[in-house]
């Protein structure tokens, strides 16, 4: 046996054994390297249902560019610690992000990013102030990851097997995965912004028209006065927004694993490149969606008309417009027009008549700069896990 194969993990049929010409070719021509259990080194692509090979068997006859398949308790743990990793790094700027939005003040008392973190930090601290509403975005946070990536491998495999073309495979996939945690991260983001937005019970320093002593007196208080249908105010809205950029975000990440491992000819592309990989495809798929987000901003912001404040029929004054959602950094500057609409594409269309193509991408960079840093986080330790989970507990495929 040819050195560097008795370490694989791969099943190979001996050489006196008759096989098929591609087989023979596997056997006598393919050195692995001894961390590729999910694809080859060659570059030919194997028709999956046409061999009726163990797939140990098969992937020796696939590709570097072939796409990864972990099994999806490790795909839906790794994802889970990732993603709630990442976001739990991006928070505080999430809460400057969310003051910003939320600020009732004219003029507005957190403007530049810089002067808001000093503000937020020198008057709360970080645990009430820069981290507040970190329980329920945890609490959301993982769920929701481990719902999406388990959907997501689930949904890219079933669709990549039944013929649909890799690309809009991943997009649909992305999709799905996105839209199964929104069940769980919605109700979750409302809390956690409603919180951001208070920061500590009674705070003297910023009011902002919520007044809850922590995460359960809020879920208690907003089920008793608003209903429990108020946990997922703004849900369209957030779909609208979150399913492209999700779609957008792992069909760029898979297209540039596919380029990074052509370019290193192996399935370990190395920590610079994966980090690389995973930024590059949360901010590009950020800057592409940044018109949704500005919209979805808008409509979650606008102030209700006068004719509504008259009537006598709401009892809470605990009740404010504010985004729900993490990656959005978009703010609305005092006096921009209302949208007057409940609608996504006529706010577009408001949007581009009153302020063209610039009112569109307003806050572009802010929101390329977070969704960049969060994706990375997240993708990179979503890959960094996998790898020492399939250590800790390998897994062998069995031969059908």
């Amino acid at each position: 046996m040819p050195l560097g194969l008795e370490n694989s993990g791969l099943v190979f049929a001996p050489e006196t054994t008759t096989t098929t010409s591609s087989g023979a070719a596997a056997v006598t021509d393919f050195a692995p390297f001894p961390e590729d259990r999910h694809a080859g080194q060659t570059s030919h692509r194997l028709e999956r249902k046409s061999a009726g090979l163990p797939l140990d068997q098969i992937m020796t006859h696939g590709d570097v560019e072939a796409e990864g398949r972990p099994p999806y308790f490790h795909a839906m743990i790794a994802g889970g610690i990732g993603g709630s990793t990442g976001d739990l790094l991006m928070h505080s700027l999430d809460t400057v992000k969310t003051r910003q939005q939320g600020d009732p003040h004219i003029p507005p008392k957190y403007t530049s990013l810089g002067q808001s973190y000093y503000t937020i930090f020198r008057q709360e601290g970080i645990r009430r102030g820069l981290y507040g509403g970190w329980i329920p975005a945890l609490s959301g946070s993982f769920p929701g990851t481990v719902l999406f990536f388990g959907t997501y491998e689930w949904s890219k495999r079933f669709l990549i097997d039944h013929g649909l073309q890799q690309h809009l495979a991943y997009l649909s996939a992305g999709f799905l995965g996105d839209l199964a945690s929104s069940i769980v991260y919605v109700p979750s983001e409302v809390l956690k912004t409603r919180l951001q937005l208070q920061g500590r019970f009674n705070n003297p320093h910023f009011h902002s028209g919520y007044n809850y002593r922590g995460t359960i007196d809020a879920v208690r208080t907003i089920a008793r006065t608003e209903g429990t249908s108020a946990l997922f105010y703004g849900y369209k809205a957030t779909l609208y927004r979150d399913l492209p950029f999700s779609a957008l975000q792992f069909m760029f990440w898979e297209q540039f694993t596919t380029w990074a491992r052509k370019y290193k000819q192996s399935r370990d592309i190395g920590v610079p490149l994966e980090m690389l990989t995973g930024a590059s495809a949360g901010g590009l798929a950020g800057v592409i969606t940044c018109p949704l987000d500005v919209v979805k901003t808008r409509l979650q912001t606008q102030v209700n008309p006068p004719s509504e404040s008259r009537l006598p029929k709401d009892p809470n004054p605990q009740v404010r417009h504010i985004s729900t959602s993490s990656p959005s950094t978009h703010r609305p500057k005092p006096g921009a027009v209302a949208l007057e609409a409940s609608s996504v594409f006529t706010g577009l269309k408001v949007i581009y008549r009153t302020e063209g193509i610039a009112g569109w991408f307003r806050g572009v960079g802010p929101r390329g700069v977070w969704t960049f840093i969060q994706s990375g986080c997240m993708l990179f330790l979503y890959q960094r896990l996998l790898h020492q989970l399939e250590v800790l507990m390998p897994y062998e495929p069995k031969e059908m």
